[in-house]
């Protein structure tokens, strides 16, 4: 057998799971359903030791030995011999969300469960487990043990804002069917000791291991249960003159209809489109960790393909397959289902952003925006004006080439119109400054405000082909415009305006782009071609080179690798599960089947054309159906009381780990990208703002890029490090192009209006950097005279003179100053709280009776002499002691 024996993150509390190793196929797992403390597991390991070995005293390969140490588990999977359980047994801290850790696997381990002694070996078997291992669990897969990763930040707390009455009902009506019969022991319901804790069921399109524990779901405890969400996960830190503000980039890629570039297009018959990713970026203040005092918000944005069924044949080999739409839908019955997912997990209004190309020499991308146009326009029909779809479509590739226009001016102005419609999420009511400082942006802006704070309702889905390029700038300019408004809410800004080449922008736009390149990476095959510098124009000419490389590295990985690539998320995510007498994986000339189900069986129920949403999402619009408190959400959630004083809800234990022993240099907190220390300049009296507007070469990066390689290392420190680092810049540094249906001719005209018309490179960086002596403009902002006036210095004497007058006079002094007949006269009261006060001496102010009585009581402590303890100290240490020990 294989035990596994869990713990929390104190040890102090442990369950144990016994797995049986004699079964050849199937999986049989037992939870004894009991709560261990550290004595009782390891009595309990050494019986089983003793038990186990072949004689009395023998020690060595008999009896129980450890065969592996881990942080978690994936899961179980099958092939055509035994199970496997696949374990996390390195993990890397990537944010801190409420004192909530939030972790990358960096290293997992396959264990195949059956004995040798019972395994039927098959010759296909290393086949598949290949295959699964081409799935890298160590590249953008992420987990939280206390966390909800596959739900938003409005979600989570919207549910722990549910009213304690609801709670303590649910609580009463699910006591008889709670899992562990131990779990609620000692219980005391006198006295308040007890806090209720809430576990949602996660949101099964985000979870990429669902599969995987669907053998043990309903075997063993949810504490055995971690589910995995798999895309991109960032945070930095914003010192704002010191005040800690946390910024995180949390992506999440679907599992339904997942896949590769060319090979997952569109959407599936269940309304799930290829490459969609649901971006949240999270902004609170550190200084305070806990959900309910703390500062929180949040805001949500979607990518995904165009929801029709639509694909592009690469037999051919060409650059730009031709598109061609599969199906007739004139009903759009895959667009409702799709849009009518959005409407229950979002709430209305829905916006659209459309930036695939309208005018084209060749009819390619604008089959997509017709079709699309149509789908929108039927189902508009039926919805309530106030809820329908918003559609707006942009020639993003059009208005790059012109140069009348700029670019991300325009977008800023549909991020205005977008973030506007609706709103964001802050878990606190409006703050007192904004009363004091009204803005016109401020008052119009929508969602829901309620008691609590404000909610996000309805949600931009930005596409445009490939959903790469394009919509990460697009995603990052809505982002950049609803965090002003997130930082406005919070009391840190006095305007909800963000500038270009400010130190929080720069920190911004890092993460985006990291976060870009690493989606990009996982759908296209490579980084991205085009960043928010190449719309800006201001991209060095150097990155031309690298934009070709990433565009034959993307064709490359299109070409070759992406097949094996999509049969191993297909084995990864149980679309394809091996059989005997099927064929195999790799036999099948297609995968359309597997995630097209009408096509094996036809729906006994048919969705109307007209009413296409599902009933009951209407009546609570425009706030999302999965946030409302109706019996039918409140079945997703299992509530549970706990001591106050248990390690799981103690932040404090959770963030700090007393437990351990700790270095300030493996401090997450301090080793996170930091807007101080990363991108503000280092030269001197600069103003430490990080919204203040910097010059080009003014910024902490380029000051640090032409010092020695130890300052290059804080540079390179990447706020979430996305798949493997590529050999060499050039060589693997960004994608394909999003553009992919741009004409040969439009590409070079848009390289070379990208290129920067000042070309004043490397020569000048020595001039830069030896020009450290500054004027006294630059440094205190006016121009200091060579010679003070008359005037000035007899007011600066006068100055020496009452400073000399407040201190005590020595003899000396007083020879000195018997020449001054005004010293007698002046006599100066000091103003402040302390009895002697001047630029010498300070006298402080006297400690009240409580605090020397502490003070003594502390002193008495260290020498023997203790305190009589009171009532609630008792109480306290008995609640301690019954938590830790019994």
């Amino acid at each position: 057998r294989y035990f596994l024996v869990g713990s929390n993150p104190a040890e102090t509390k442990y369950r144990v799971l016994k797995i049986d190793r004699t079964e050849p196929k199937d999986l049989v797992v037992s939870d004894d359903k009991h709560v261990y403390t550290q004595q009782e597991v390891r009595e309990l390991l050494g019986r089983l030791d003793l038990g186990n070995r072949t004689k009395m005293g023998q020690k060595g390969s008999s009896g129980l030995s450890r065969a592996v140490s881990a942080f978690g588990i994936v899961g179980f999977v099958r092939f055509l011999e035994g199970y496997y359980i696949v374990l996390i047994t390195k993990r890397r801290k990537m944010a801190d969300i409420g004192g909530h850790a939030i972790y990358k696997i960096e290293d997992t381990s396959m264990i195949y469960i059956p004995n040798d002694s019972v395994r039927v070996s098959h010759p296909d078997e290393a086949r598949y487990l290949r295959i699964f291992q081409n799935v890298d669990l160590s590249s953008n897969f992420y987990f939280s043990y206390s966390y909800d990763l596959s739900h938003s930040l409005q979600y989570n707390l919207t549910v722990l804002r549910m009213p304690l009455e609801t709670l303590k009902t649910e609580t009463t009506q699910t006591r008889q069917e709670s899992f562990d019969i131990f779990e609620d022991e000692g219980l005391s319901t006198q006295g308040g000791s007890g806090v209720f804790g809430i576990c949602s069921k996660p949101y099964e399109k985000y979870v990429w291991n669902a599969k995987l524990l669907e053998a043990v779901r309903t075997a063993v405890h949810r504490d055995w249960l971690l589910y995995i969400i798999h895309g991109f996960c960032g945070q930095s830190k914003l010192l704002i003159y010191g005040r800690p503000i946390y910024v995180t980039l949390i992506a999440r890629r679907s599992s339904k209809f997942a896949g590769t570039r060319f090979l997952k297009r569109g959407a599936n018959c269940e309304g799930d489109v290829a490459n969609e990713v649901e971006t949240e970026q999270i902004l609170y203040d550190a200084s305070v960790m806990s959900f309910s005092a703390g500062s929180y918000s949040s805001y949500v944005q979607v990518r995904g393909s165009v929801p029709l069924y639509w694909s592009q044949d690469i037999s051919t080999m060409m650059p730009k397959p031709p598109i061609t739409l599969d199906q007739a839908d004139p009903y759009a019955h895959v667009a409702a289902l799709h849009f009518d997912q959005m409407l229950q997990r979002f709430g209305s209004p829905i916006i659209i952003l459309n930036l695939v190309k309208e005018r084209e020499k060749r009819k390619h991308e604008r089959i997509l925006s017709e079709e699309l146009v149509a789908a929108v326009t039927y189902l508009n029909q039926f919805l309530p004006p106030e809820h329908a779809i918003i559609y707006i479509p942009w020639d993003m590739a059009k208005y790059t080439k012109s140069k009348l226009c700029n670019v991300l001016d325009r977008l800023n102005v549909i991020a205005e119109n977008v973030v506007k419609k609706t709103g964001f999420f802050v878990n606190r009511p409006d703050s007192y400054c904004s009363i004091l400082r009204p803005d016109e942006k401020w008052n119009e802006l929508g969602g829901c405000v309620v008691s609590t704070g404000r909610l996000q309702t309805g949600v931009l889905r930005t596409n445009c082909v490939d959903c790469l390029d394009r919509t990460n700038t697009a995603q990052f300019m809505v982002g950049k415009c609803a965090l002003a408004y997130q930082l406005y809410s919070l009391g840190l800004i006095d305007k909800p305006n963000l500038q270009f080449d400010t130190d929080a922008v720069r920190l911004f736009e890092e993460l985006y782009e990291d976060h870009g390149d690493t989606l990009s990476l996982q759908y296209g095959g490579s980084q991205l071609v085009h960043r928010v510098k190449t719309y800006r124009k201001i991209a060095p000419w150097t990155q031309h080179s690298k934009d070709i490389m990433q565009t034959l590295s993307r064709y490359y990985s299109n070409a070759f690798s992406d097949a094996d690539r999509q049969d191993s998320i297909n084995l990864f995510l149980g679309v394809f599960k091996p059989a005997e007498g099927k064929p195999h994986l790799w036999e099948l000339p297609t995968d359309f089947y597997l995630h097209h189900k009408n096509t094996l069986s036809l729906s006994q129920t048919r969705q109307s054309y007209t009413y296409w949403w599902t009933t009951g999402v209407l009546k609570h619009l425009p706030l999302p159906f999965d946030e409302v408190t109706c019996a039918e959400n409140r079945r997703k959630l299992t509530v549970k009381k706990f001591h106050k004083y248990e390690e799981e809800i103690d932040i404090h234990n959770e963030f700090f780990r007393p437990y351990e022993l700790s270095s300030f240099d493996e401090t997450f907190c301090l080793a996170m990208t930091n807007s101080t220390r990363d991108f503000m300049p280092k030269n001197v009296g600069i103003d430490p703002s990080p919204f203040t507007v910097r010059k080009p070469d003014e910024t902490g990066k380029s000051v640090l890029g032409n010092k020695n390689n130890r300052e290059e290392a804080v540079l390179q420190r990447k706020t979430a490090a996305s798949a493997p680092p590529p050999p060499s810049e050039e060589a693997v540094s960004s994608s394909s192009e999003d553009d992919s249906g741009t004409d040969k001719e439009d590409e070079g005209a848009v390289s070379q209006r990208s290129t920067p018309v000042k070309v004043t490179d490397t020569g000048d960086n020595t001039k830069i950097t030896e020009n450290v002596v500054q004027s006294t403009k630059d440094v205190y902002g006016v121009n200091l005279s060579d010679i003070p006036s008359e005037d000035d210095l007899a007011i600066y004497a006068r100055f020496v003179q009452l400073g000399q007058s407040q201190h005590k006079p020595d003899k000396g002094s007083q020879q000195f100053c018997s020449k001054h007949p005004l010293d007698k006269v002046i006599n100066l009261i000091p103003i402040s709280s302390f009895s002697q006060d001047n630029i010498y001496e300070v006298q402080p102010p006297r400690a009240d009776w409580k605090s020397i009585e502490i003070f003594h009581a502390h002193i008495q402590a260290g020498r023997g002499n203790m305190q009589p303890l009171g009532r609630d100290d008792f109480l306290m240490y008995r609640e301690y002691i019954r938590n830790r020990y019994m």
